[in-house]
């Protein structure tokens, strides 16, 4: 799915390595029956691809007499199950194949004598955007195509005509041309349990789907309309090394990661965050963005890496540090190195000024608590509050406290009981995976 997909549901992993999306995890469940309020009730059912089935299942569920509505993937020519549709769009992106792959749909249950099959695709056409081919909104691929998939010749008809309504209707309205696949069912196959009523049972998970705001003809409302924001200006960015978060108007997970992250920034990178789902002008992205959000590192202009979805800080935080440190800082702030006494940085700083973490930039140590220990490491006596976490450490045949990041979770190194006063500690640091900002002026 889009937008949003989770990728920690990846999220879905994080990427379009798994396609998956920036929502839940996901967690089979048992299969859920249809409710149908009478069992003895002539329905018909009709299958529709808005893009994004977690969306379009809840949004087609509103509409009075429908009964029930399944999400399912329709008309390709590979199995039916969600890790088949993943993996195939990435072969026909590649040019690997040039078998089609499925449309994510949903199988739309409703009973005639309370509805209409025409109203069904008025709710259809209005709660999506039917003029974007291979995508909806920052959902890219053949997967997300806007289909109708009919049973017989009187579906198929009314079909038509209700696409023709409202192509008039965006025309006037100044909008494209529709590019909805209409044609007959071919094969269809339910999505799996943990996709069926993804929406309720999680309901911060994102969906991008979103319509144009153009009401058919002698509605009484249409579906919010999704305004493209405007792209970047890649002149007033940081050409050298720049972040950018891709959001969407409805992610609940843009908005957590805004909340725990954009909102304190202090990462020496540059960050800025956009509702446009392109590059910045004159710069590029290495592929399509498949959920939000999705935060791209680009250096000269050009992406270098992504990291797709939020599930929280620490992933997040190790995803960056690999990007912005030293294979050397790498090894010690990841895999609980050393480094050599006397070789690491900051041994002879002095000046006025505090050490922070190279990641996040947070406040760890002030200079005015540093010391000369005579261990060849950087040595303090006190920590600034909050700025660290202790953890027992039994590595090595020792027992000792390992100090870490409270910001990003990197291994700093280990603190002791033989410092000076007022404290009694030696919080020993890895010179290396420090960042020295001197006081302004110094």
């Amino acid at each position: 799915m889009f937008s949003m997909r989770i990728l920690p549901t990846l999220l879905l992993a994080l990427s379009l390595g798994t396609l998956a999306s920036a929502c839940a995890k996901e967690t089979p469940t048992a299969s859920a029956k249809p409710v149908v309020n009478d069992p003895h009730a002539q329905l018909d059912s009709i299958v529709l691809g808005m893009g994004c089935f977690w969306g379009a299942e809840k949004r087609m569920s509103e509409l009075p007499g429908v009964v029930d509505v399944e999400s399912g993937y329709a008309n390709g020519d590979i199995a039916g199950s969600y890790q088949a549709i993943l993996t195939h769009e990435r072969a026909v992106r590649a040019g690997r194949t040039s078998q089609r792959n499925h449309a994510e749909v949903v199988k739309v249950s409703f009973d005639p004598s309370q509805t209409t099959l025409e109203a069904v695709l008025i709710k259809f056409w209005e709660s999506h955007d039917p003029t974007q081919g291979d995508r909806q909104g920052n959902d890219v691929g053949s997967n997300y195509r806007s289909a109708i998939y009919t049973h017989g010749p009187a579906q198929q008809e009314i079909a038509q005509k209700t696409r023709a309504v409202y192509q008039q209707a965006l025309s006037r309205a100044g909008r494209g041309g529709i590019t909805t696949e209409i044609a007959p069912l071919k094969n269809y196959y339910p999505a799996e349990d943990y996709h069926q009523d993804y929406l309720k049972k999680n309901p911060n998970g994102y969906c991008g789907l979103g319509g144009t705001g153009v009401k058919y003809p002698g509605s009484t409302h249409a579906a919010p309309a999704v305004t493209q924001a405007p792209r970047l200006d890649g002149k007033a960015l940081n050409f050298e090394r720049q972040l950018v978060v891709f959001e969407a108007a409805d992610c609940a997970f843009c908005k957590q990661f805004k909340a725990e992250v954009l909102d304190h920034w202090q990462s020496p990178v540059a960050i800025k965050s956009t509702l446009n789902p392109t590059a910045p002008t004159g710069w590029q992205l290495d592929k399509a963005l498949f959920a939000t959000p999705t935060i791209v590192l680009f250096e000269q202009g050009r992406e270098v890496s992504r990291y797709t979805g939020y599930s929280g800080q620490a992933a997040f935080w190790q995803w960056l540090g690999f990007q912005l440190l030293t294979p050397v800082q790498r090894k010690i702030a990841f895999e609980q190195g050393t480094e050599r006494p006397g070789t690491g940085s900051h041994l002879d700083e002095k000046r006025p000024g505090t050490f922070v973490d190279p990641i996040t930039g947070a406040a760890l140590f002030r200079s005015d608590a540093k010391f000369n220990s005579g261990t060849g490491w950087p040595s303090f006596f006190n920590p600034v509050p909050g700025a660290l976490t202790l953890h027992e450490d039994n590595a090595h045949g020792m027992k000792r406290v390992e100090v870490k990041s409270a910001s990003s979770g990197i291994h700093l190194g280990h603190v002791f009981d033989d410092g000076p006063p007022p404290t009694g500690k030696r919080y020993c640091i890895n010179g290396n995976v420090l960042k020295f900002v001197p006081d302004a002026g110094k």
